[in-house]
């Protein structure tokens, strides 16, 4: 079996659901990013992803792509039950979101979390050639890396966070707190999108484990683990070219004249999570079309909420509420042919986005908390006329590197619907001078700066790095 000398471990392959007869498969892009960031890379380097095929039983077999190896790590329906919708997506999730929703403790699922965690692990250290590098991703896996160090200690191992990580007062309600540090600290690098969560994991390191910390390296016995914020990002160039296009242009166009050509599109693209304050979005629109400081027939909202996570219970209660609310707003509101919102549920391909990103005058992005979101920068990138709103929740990771943008706190409804009022209002100049600025850092700082800035500071050698600045 080949071995490679860059192994990414992430929850999901990069492939699509449906793999063709002849078992051919695509690149699917995943919603934090992962697989555009490192495409390039991958291409030009012997590599394999390891990560589950989405099905359950037996791992399916399948072929190379762009000459990467999948190499695929079966779970079984408990597994998906337990470690997935369970301990990931019930226990971290809203723990690491500031407890929007309660998380739930389970011991069967901190079982599944450990053995799926230990298969990911032998499943890497399987793919990896000696003193290779391996990248783990995400809170579905944070005990990959201390046990993969005890399964070959020769490799590199890299370990990056996408979603926030909490504050010590939070994570200390885990039952597992020390175990999950622990495998975390079997990373040589451990990366966080802000600085803020370095600090965070620093201190609990000292709190709970005892360790000598600062807020860039952890003394772990002979051993220092270097930790440090890489705020991951989008690919500019690719999205531009995208917006640019004539029928993407035409889509955008024609999407205004669908929505009857009103002054002003708010869009709002969200997975249904209750992370993103869908809800409290809602809430605030419906409360400024009362007053009348919004009315219809000059605005029109479009939510974008595309369903997510759906056997886990949480999220079909949201999904109720929001159609609710959504159908007594429109209800209240609406008129005949000109509903107050127009609620959409199916994903888009990217073309679509780009269009709905152009034709949006403001893109509302208010979640309670994010670790980045890149619908953010996607809009940014999309904006190739400089025009456009950005309305941007302090608590997204993309608020750091976004001031200019309109921000809110979108817990306070009243600051909510202010700032979103000074949006409609603000002048072309005030919006091309913001966007323009925008679009200058997001140019600088893009997927393969992100990409680049991690594996400079994993890759002592240097190989990887190189590889990556001739793509």
């Amino acid at each position: 079996m080949r071995q490679s000398s860059l192994v990414v471990v992430a929850n999901r392959l990069p492939v699509d659901d449906s793999v063709a007869p002849d078992g051919a498969c695509e690149w699917r892009r995943s919603p934090g990013g992962l697989v555009s960031a490192l495409h390039p890379l991958l291409q030009h380097t012997p590599a394999t992803w390891v990560g589950w095929a989405g099905g359950t039983g037996p791992a399916p077999m399948l072929a190379d792509i762009d000459g990467v190896r999948m190499h695929s790590v079966p779970l079984a329906r408990d597994d998906v039950r337990d470690h997935y919708e369970g301990f990931a997506n019930a226990t971290l999730w809203p723990l690491y979101h500031d407890s929007v929703e309660q998380p739930v403790y389970h011991r069967r699922w901190w079982e599944a979390y450990q053995r799926v965690n230990q298969r990911f692990a032998e499943a890497a250290a399987e793919a990896a050639e000696p003193e290779a590098l391996v990248w783990v991703q995400d809170y579905h896996l944070q005990l990959v890396p201390g046990l993969l160090r005890a399964i070959r200690p020769d490799l590199r191992i890299g370990f990056f966070l996408h979603v926030p990580f909490p504050p010590p007062e939070l994570f200390m309600q885990l039952p597992r707190r020390a175990e999950l540090l622990l495998g975390m600290l079997g990373a040589d690098l451990v990366g966080f999108q802000r600085a803020q969560a370095a600090h965070n994991f620093a201190q609990l390191a000292t709190k709970v484990l005892q360790l000598p910390a600062t807020d860039r390296r952890i003394a772990v016995g002979e051993r220092v683990v270097r930790i440090g914020a890489f705020p991951v990002s989008i690919d500019m160039t690719e999205m531009e070219a995208l917006a640019r296009r004539p029928d993407v242009t035409q889509r955008a166009t024609r999407i205004r004249r669908d929505l009857g050509d009103p002054q002003h599109v708010i869009l709002s693209v969200d997975r249904m999570d209750y992370t993103k304050g869908i809800e409290q979005r809602l809430k605030a629109y419906s409360e400024l079309l009362a007053t009348g400081h919004v009315k219809v027939r000059d605005t029109v909202m479009v939510q974008v909420a595309v369903p997510s996570r759906e056997r886990v219970e949480q999220y079909q209660i949201l999904r109720e509420r929001v159609e609710r609310e959504v159908g007594r707003i429109n209800g209240e509101f609406g008129r005949v042919g000109e509903p107050a919102i127009h609620y959409l549920t199916q994903p888009f391909d990217r073309a679509e986005l780009a269009a709905l990103y152009r034709a949006a005058d403001i893109m509302a992005v208010t979640p309670l908390r994010d670790g980045m979101n890149l619908v953010a920068k996607e809009y940014v990138a999309a904006r190739v006329d400089d025009g456009g709103a950005l309305l941007l929740s302090e608590f997204a990771g993309a608020a750091a590197e976004f001031p200019q943008a309109f921000l809110v706190n979108p817990h306070d409804l009243e600051g909510l619907k202010l700032t979103l009022m000074h949006a409609l209002q603000a002048t072309p100049v005030d919006l091309t001078g913001r966007m323009q600025s925008m679009r200058q850092h997001l140019r600088v700082h893009d997927i393969r700066a992100w990409a680049r800035s991690y594996l400079t500071s994993l890759d002592q050698t240097g190989n990887l790095v190189t590889q990556l600045a001739t793509t």
